[in-house]
């Protein structure tokens, strides 16, 4: 159970933070850096459920109950960025991303990805309010990606490879589900490569 009483603890003031294993790293640490760029991402996701939760439309009623068990995922990714992983640890011994997580993601997308249109070209985030706003979470996620990446490139640092395909797999999610936001692709906006190299 987490219980949070205090918000602000003045223990961060001298640009320092703690992680789950209580050491203390700069806030500018490639793990901070992942954590936070994983905690936008849910923000991102959170904005994007606003636009799906459309009851009526059973493709965005999908989509949008997908994006809450995201935005609870995501915080079990922040845990696991939070704690690091120590060399031999025991299964279940900390909160980690599982490959369950991993493959719910990929049925999800498989099921949208079955009726969407084939691509003739690379998508413009567009479209409807509810593609837009999965596109802008797409691309944090992408971010957040990187971020992790990083931080797994850092020379001593382990990171569970279920985290790594997690997030690599949500953007992917979040591209499928922002084409059948737009009906399926039929109403996605194209990009049109120089289309205005004439300048008219």
């Amino acid at each position: 159970m987490v219980k949070l009483n205090v918000i602000y603890t003045r223990t961060g003031d001298g640009g320092e933070s703690g992680l789950g294993d209580g050491t203390r790293k700069p806030k500018t640490d490639a793990r901070f850096a992942a954590m936070g760029d994983v905690d936008e991402t849910n923000c991102a996701v959170g904005l994007a459920r606003l636009h799906t939760q459309k009851p009526e439309d059973p493709t965005l009623a999908a989509i949008e109950a997908t994006l809450a068990r995201v935005q609870n995922d995501l915080f079990d990714l922040g845990a696991d960025l939070c704690l690091p992983e120590a060399e031999g640890e025991a299964p279940g011994a900390a909160l980690r991303i599982v490959e369950a997580q991993v493959e719910a993601l990929e049925r999800a997308i498989d099921a949208l990805n079955d009726n969407l249109a084939p691509l003739k070209s690379f998508v413009l985030p567009g479209g409807s309010t509810a593609a837009a706003a999965l596109h802008n979470a797409r691309a944090i996620c992408r971010r957040a990606e990187r971020s992790v990446v990083a931080l797994a490139a850092v020379a001593g640092v382990r990171v569970n490879p279920a985290a790594l395909a997690y997030i690599n797999r949500l953007s992917d999610y979040l591209f499928v589900a922002s084409r059948a936001a737009n009906d399926f692709g039929a109403s996605d906006v194209l990009w049109a490569p120089g289309a205005n190299q004439s300048g008219s």
